[in-house]
């Protein structure tokens, strides 16, 4: 069982506080917020500990869950490093690329456990295409919110593209050749609408739509690849895969459609794998501590969180470039 205090109960940190409750790995050990009245509250409420500071929360701790606002993470993770401390730091990893690296020689120095809080990876529609062998040649996705006032310190690149990034660079394993991309500050004083255009060397290209100015909610993302095609609706939790069969193929659909092509008969097979109801904060959660327990390398590394953190950047600055190149 791990030993780990929760650092931050802002409304993502709440959350995080009632999974970490339902998991058996894991020894709450108490909270620590700077906003000690709301702290207080669910300290008494969940009958925890209320560290009077960062530093006691460290020394009752073996790791440590960083639920605060992106500016602070490298500050705090550097704490818990060099104190020898396990960590589970929301996404995106730091604010600055610097930083990330920072922390990545940090880790390397200390040999502790460090996961990103990318949490798309454990939703349950995503999961349940993982026994499918994954080759996008195309990926098209949109993820559209209702306007919040909270999270628009940052850009949407940082605020919600930053999800899908991480899906499709976990699932394209090939270097990046090149990037386009356009956005727009509305209501905010940051980009509240971004579109990039990924090309990869082995082929596959990414084009991805984030807006937070969006009248309803989505988040859906398409794959392409030979023989297949694979939708999933993040939201609604939802997975369709309709893919090519051999007339031989033992695992082909009982009902399907015939094809003929050059290579000849082929099925067409529509299939919706079973999406199992997971919590998936719980299960990133629970899958940090067991790589603690079993010392194995976490879901979505720190290296994980710098690459998708440093792509967020260079969108960024595309974005940037185009606008100031159309400034009049």
């Amino acid at each position: 069982m791990i030993k780990l205090g929760l650092l931050g109960v802002g409304h993502l940190g709440k959350i995080h506080l009632k999974c970490l409750l339902a998991i058996d790995q894991i020894e709450l050990t108490g909270i620590f917020d700077s906003n000690t009245e709301v702290a207080q509250i669910l300290a008494q409420k969940h009958k925890l500990r209320l560290f009077n500071s960062y530093e006691e929360l460290l020394d009752c701790s073996e790791a440590v869950d960083i639920v605060t606002p992106t500016s602070t993470h490298f500050k705090l993770a550097q704490q818990a490093i060099r104190r020898g401390k396990h960590v589970f730091i929301e996404k995106p990893l730091t604010d600055t690329v610097e930083t990330a690296l920072a922390l990545i020689a940090l880790q390397k120095e200390h040999k502790v456990k460090i996961q990103v809080g990318h949490v798309e990876r454990f939703n349950p529609a995503f999961q349940a295409i993982q026994d499918i062998p994954l080759a996008p040649l195309f990926i098209e996705a949109h993820r559209l919110a209702i306007f919040n006032p909270r999270g628009t310190d940052v850009s949407v690149v940082l605020d919600l593209m930053i999800h899908d990034l991480d899906l499709v660079l976990s699932m394209v394993q090939s270097p990046l050749q090149s990037l386009s991309a356009s956005g727009v500050a509305v209501v905010s004083k940051q980009l509240d609408i971004a579109n990039v255009r990924l090309e990869f060397q082995n082929g596959c290209v990414a084009n991805l739509t984030a807006s937070r100015i969006s009248m309803k909610q989505m988040r859906k993302i398409r794959l392409f690849q030979k023989d297949a095609y694979l939708s999933l609706d993040l939201l609604e939790k939802k997975a369709e895969v309709i893919q090519l069969w051999k007339e031989d193929d033992p695992k082909k659909p009982s009902v399907s459609m015939t094809l003929e092509t050059e290579e000849g008969k082929k099925y067409i097979g529509v299939q919706a794998p079973a999406v199992k109801e997971t919590n998936a904060i719980q299960m990133e959660l629970a899958a940090f501590a067991d790589s603690i327990i079993n010392d194995t390398r976490p879901p979505v590394s720190i290296e994980e969180g710098y690459n998708c953190l440093a792509l967020a950047h260079q969108i960024i600055e595309e974005i940037e470039r185009r606008s100031n190149g159309f400034a009049i």
